[in-house]
């Protein structure tokens, strides 16, 4: 019986892979050959030098960049007042993070992360700061993910004490006490997701690098 269970998850996973976009994995993501739970080593400073010419474009394949891990919530571009350019700031929308039946989603470093995102819910959000760097051709770029564990009065779909008032905090201002579904308290913040953000470093670089040439930004020994 658990053989039929194991071959029926494995061929749902192999058809979710086909639903999503075309896509060439990060290092780290799950759909790479590496172990599960494999940790990636930190290979790129964060920030890092990222080259780069006019910054409309450079902006541009930012915004792209990052859309393929989250939806944009605000932009502050780059710009130039008089001679002085202005640093440009990022800011994603917080989405709850794929489990391991969403593998067309890449918005979760490692397969650690996404045993997480599955035995519980965690959403996650993206900040990136550009500062400009003329003199050096190109930009200082900084990517922080944030990672945040859902708080709630008790698991979902707990039936222990569901068809009663609790005393034990303060009212939720739930209208239904038995169907109604079940208010999320807040979130608790759980540090940063570091492997994305080398992931989207990594894909930033891919899309800046000099044709024939190395990814730049990599740490000495990488």
């Amino acid at each position: 019986m658990r053989g039929h269970i194991v071959t029926a998850v494995v061929m749902l996973g192999v058809s979710g892979c086909g639903m999503g976009p075309e896509w060439t994995a990060p290092p780290g993501n799950v759909m790479t050959n590496q172990p599960p739970l494999f940790q990636p080593a930190v290979v790129y400073a964060n920030p890092t030098f990222v080259p780069g010419g006019d910054s409309q474009s450079f902006w541009e394949t930012l915004v792209d960049v990052v859309r393929n891990y989250f939806p944009i919530e605000r932009e502050e571009p780059l710009r130039m007042i008089g001679n002085m350019p202005t640093e440009g700031k990022l800011t994603t929308a917080a989405q709850v993070s794929p489990t391991f039946f969403e593998p067309w989603r890449h918005d979760t470093g490692d397969d650690d992360g996404r045993l997480e995102n599955t035995l519980q819910t965690i959403r996650r959000y993206a900040v990136v700061r550009v500062v400009p760097a003329p003199t050096q051709g190109g930009y200082w770029v900084e990517f922080t993910v944030h990672k945040e564990l859902e708080d709630n009065v008790r698991p979902d779909h707990a039936t222990a004490g569901a068809a009663t008032l609790r005393y034990d905090s303060t009212l939720t201002g739930i209208v239904n006490p038995v169907t109604g579904d079940e208010t999320t308290v807040g979130w608790i913040d759980k540090g940063r997701d570091t492997a994305l953000e080398q992931a989207m470093i990594d894909h930033l670089l891919s899309r800046c690098a000099p044709a024939g040439g190395s990814l730049p930004g990599r740490l000495p020994g990488t």
